[in-house]
């Protein structure tokens, strides 16, 4: 392949600004923000889901405590009306005195047992309570800190993609100065090795940083001025400047 020397030169500068496009790309992957973003989010879907829970285990205990007050409020109306009756003198058989005593006392001892019933499920919706207002508060922390994560994402991500069409721009003013087919080879080589083309300095490549033969070097010395010429070893476009040592 045959290209000016000037051309071939400029293929060091479109290296260099891949290399610099390379390190934007990198760093717009490995922004420290998006790893803490990940985790935070992560977070904030294991939270959601718990505070869910806490909320439903509270609104289920809210109903089994309603259910338990109705009966506690059944037994203890039932308790009164017998009581009542009781008082009132209208049992006068002395079985049915002492049966309506009897069931008198053992309503009055159900409803003991179904008000600690009652107080068991209050303690209980209070835990479940707070510990929905726990997880909630903590869930909101964390949502306002991931907003201001994001907030700092976005900002970086602006800057690193301005400075990266800046460097896309002049890209392009200098593949305009680079003939169609050089321009090609550079960049097939550059999808296969990450680096198309590198100088040629003190007689060693600086793409692999091997020195060439006495063969290569007479090789290449022997080359025409516009002969592209590529590194036997990494198979890189070399190019040559005043610096080869040749």
């Amino acid at each position: 392949m045959k290209a000016a020397p000037e051309a071939q030169k400029r293929l060091l500068e479109l290296a260099e600004l891949d290399a610099v496009l390379d390190r934007l790309a990198h760093r717009r992957r490995t922004l420290p923000e998006l790893a803490e973003i990940d985790e935070r989010s992560a977070k904030l879907a294991r939270l959601a889901t718990e505070v869910i829970a806490a909320e439903t285990e509270t609104s289920d205990l809210a109903r089994e405590q309603a259910k338990a007050e109705s009966d506690v409020d059944a037994v203890r109306v039932r308790a009164e009306r017998d009581q009542k009756r009781l008082d009132s003198g209208q049992v006068s058989s002395p079985k049915d005195l002492s049966n309506l005593q009897s069931e008198i006392t053992s309503l009055h001892r159900r409803q003991g047992d179904l008000e600690d019933v009652v107080l068991e499920i209050m303690e209980r919706r209070e835990a479940a309570e707070a510990q929905a207002a726990r997880l909630s508060a903590e869930r909101a922390e964390i949502g306002a800190g991931l907003s201001t994560l994001e907030e700092k994402r976005d900002i970086a991500l602006g800057a690193l993609d301005k400075e990266s069409g800046e460097a896309k721009g002049r890209r392009g003013g200098i593949t305009a100065d680079i003939p169609a087919d050089l321009l090609a080879l550079y960049e097939k080589l550059r999808g296969q090795y990450g680096v198309g083309a590198a100088m040629l300095q003190g007689g060693r490549c600086q793409g692999c940083k091997v020195s060439l033969s006495i063969a290569d070097l007479n090789r290449i010395r022997a080359a025409a001025a516009d002969e592209v010429v590529r590194c036997e070893e990494c198979r890189r476009i070399l190019v040559r400047t005043p610096e080869s040592g040749l």
